[in-house]
């Protein structure tokens, strides 16, 4: 009965890893870049330099819609913290309905003064291919990543029920024994960081539960919009007045706001009726000061500066939400525990990877022609080269174009993401026309010497090298730096392996395969 039970969970763990496996994989490897969104962001716009005052940033903010928009119907301010140095303002011009519509925006430092960045989406893009994709609608986007979440969640938990010794062989990783040596990789990727591997795969179903399952929204809610006040609650600015009221010094309102939430930082401001005597400012919590996502709100009278109102998410079932979504974000995290998320999410990315590659390495064995497998064989190896060596060619690609596009171009953030897709599918032509192992070995190296450019074209084409920065002490520009020497260093090193691999001559008998509980 047991044997029959491991059997059925290998065969579920095999094909639900497999079917939805290279989308996890590209899933977990952006998601994983996503955690150092904001020094990515920081390193794709090299103008930015040191840090900012968030009170000081707010003021100069004000000062600049002041004089860029005094009448307009509503601003938005998003404030710097200890990972970025600039503030973002978003304003919608009066008379524009329904409001938060047509928004435009500004990017400031710290005096309130309006800086010129090459444009790009940074770090945010990864963030959001991670869960919305890209050239597709975003609804559509975001059912196939929760189905691939699902798949996963399924796959972790049959790959425990597989594997028996899953535990003992954790310490039993061993190079250079083929088969045995894939499944090695998989086992210890999957151990190392098995706690971290059901929750960030639970709570990004969560992240995303109200989607899924809208039925018990629509069960205790006549509309949508009762759901949304319950969580962030409602506070409706009035009319304006159409007199006259300079907006009281933002100063003190995020000060008092501060100290109702035990001295957590604002993230962002946003004012309705600016200039009236009806102005009303919204203060909410930065995301990043505690674990729970759903931040507090602060209402204040914009004339006076007088505190009218608050707002915190009540009820154990919203609290329990919005933790999960922090723990899966993880944007609470200092340094310290922001590495760990990362080097855990490095090694989901190698589990999906190891167990993509050891489908086909246990199956190979088994052909009986095995240098001229079957259609579907070849199919899944070469979607494997495609994902596994491609996408990390078209990160390469994507941090490369930023360097490399010109500062003016229109539309330059659309063109850096597709420079990322080109390089993609490129590698995924390539792996289609050549060999399978020649492909491998071309594709990892493809992978490494882009890497390896981004530090060389850096230093070429900006004053923030890494020898500059480790002189001046500019801790992002070398951590990246430092990150795509390691992986470029990787990634040679994996096509030095492959290519010694295929230079290895073919024997006549095929040895047996060990024999493992599942792939």
């Amino acid at each position: 009965m047991k044997d029959s039970l491991r059997q059925s969970m290998a065969l579920l763990h095999t094909w639900s890893g497999l079917l939805l496996g290279w989308l996890l994989f590209a899933m977990f490897a952006t998601g994983t870049a996503a955690y150092f969104q904001d020094e990515i962001t920081r390193w794709m716009q090299p103008e930015v330099t040191g840090r900012a005052d968030p009170v000081a940033s707010a003021r100069g903010a004000v000062r600049y819609l002041d004089t860029v928009a005094p009448d307009a119907r509503s601003w938005y301010i998003s404030l710097p913290n200890s990972r970025g140095a600039t503030t973002q303002v978003y304003w919608q011009p009066a008379g524009e309905r329904p409001p938060g519509r047509r928004m435009t925006q500004a990017v400031l430092d710290s005096e309130g003064h309006a800086v010129t960045l090459r444009e790009t989406r940074g770090g945010f893009f990864l963030y959001r291919f991670h869960f919305d994709l890209h050239y597709m609608p975003v609804l559509w986007a975001r059912y196939l990543v929760g189905i691939a979440a699902m798949f996963m969640l399924v796959a972790i938990l049959s790959g425990v029920v597989t594997h028996k010794k899953i535990f003992a062989d954790f310490f039993m990783l061993r190079f250079g024994k083929g088969q045995r040596s894939w499944l090695d990789a998989h086992n210890v990727t999957a151990v190392m960081a098995l706690p971290f591997h059901l929750m960030i795969t639970f709570t990004g179903l969560v992240t995303l539960a109200s989607l899924y399952m809208p039925w018990g929204i629509a069960a205790n809610y006549a509309a949508p919009a009762g759901f949304q006040e319950a969580v962030f609650g409602r506070f409706d600015a009035p009319e304006p007045t159409g007199r006259r009221v300079p907006l009281a010094d933002l100063g003190p309102m995020m000060q008092s706001a501060s100290a109702s939430w035990d001295g957590k930082q604002v993230g962002y401001i946003s004012v309705s009726n600016p200039n009236d005597a009806a102005a009303r400012v919204d203060i909410g919590r930065a995301p990043g000061e505690a674990m729970g996502a759903r931040g507090e709100t602060a209402k204040f009278e914009g004339a006076t500066g007088r505190q009218i109102g608050e707002h915190r998410a009540q009820g154990a079932a919203l609290a329990t939400e919005s933790v999960m979504i922090g723990l899966h974000s993880g944007r609470f995290a200092e340094w310290g525990l922001r590495w760990l998320y990362f080097l855990s999410g490095v090694g989901g990315t190698i589990m999906v990877g190891s167990g993509l590659v050891l489908w086909t390495v246990k199956r190979r064995a088994k052909l009986p022609e095995p240098e001229r497998p079957h259609f579907g064989f070849r199919v899944v190896e070469r979607l494997n080269i495609a994902t596994i060596a491609g996408l990390p060619v078209g990160i390469a690609a994507y941090f490369l174009a930023n360097r490399l596009l010109p500062l003016h171009m229109a539309d330059r953030a659309e063109r850096e993401i597709d420079c990322l897709f080109l390089a993609w599918a490129a590698v995924l032509a390539w792996a289609l026309v050549r060999p399978a192992k020649r492909a491998w070995t071309e594709a990892l190296a493809l992978a490494g010497a882009g890497f390896a450019a981004v530090p060389v074209v850096n230093a070429v084409t900006t004053s923030r090298g890494l020898a500059a920065s480790l002189w001046a002490g500019d801790w992002v520009f070398v951590s990246f730096d430092l990150v795509m020497i390691v992986l470029a260093l990787c990634f040679l090193h994996a096509a030095g392996r492959a290519a010694q691999h295929r230079s290895r001559p073919a024997t006549s008998v095929r040895r047996a395969a060990p024999k493992v509980s599942g792939a």
